[in-house]
């Protein structure tokens, strides 16, 4: 149980909740969420590949599916950073 929490909690946990969250709201621009969204399932998918022995966790199939959410991870970082959530007009 503890490997299947570790495996499926940080990455596809944070993108599944957060990404439609900033995507919908706009404080981010709309790509950095898009990114989630679509890194998210392969994600997902490399997660449950995994898990089912198709390859080990620190292989290159995952690190392939594992990039997107690396880069929306890295970017948003980033982004709040420097420029910090977008101000909402009323």
């Amino acid at each position: 149980m503890r490997d299947v929490t570790f495996l499926l909690g940080p990455g596809v946990v944070n993108a599944l909740l957060l990404a439609p969250i900033l995507y919908r709201s706009r404080l981010v621009p709309r790509i950095m969420p898009v990114i989630g969204l679509v890194g998210a399932p392969l994600l997902l998918a490399s997660t449950i590949a995994t898990m089912f022995g198709a390859y080990e966790q620190m292989s290159t199939p995952a690190a392939v599916l594992g990039l997107p959410i690396a880069t929306w991870e890295l970017s948003l970082g980033i982004w709040m950073i420097v420029k910090g959530f977008n101000q909402m007009r009323r």
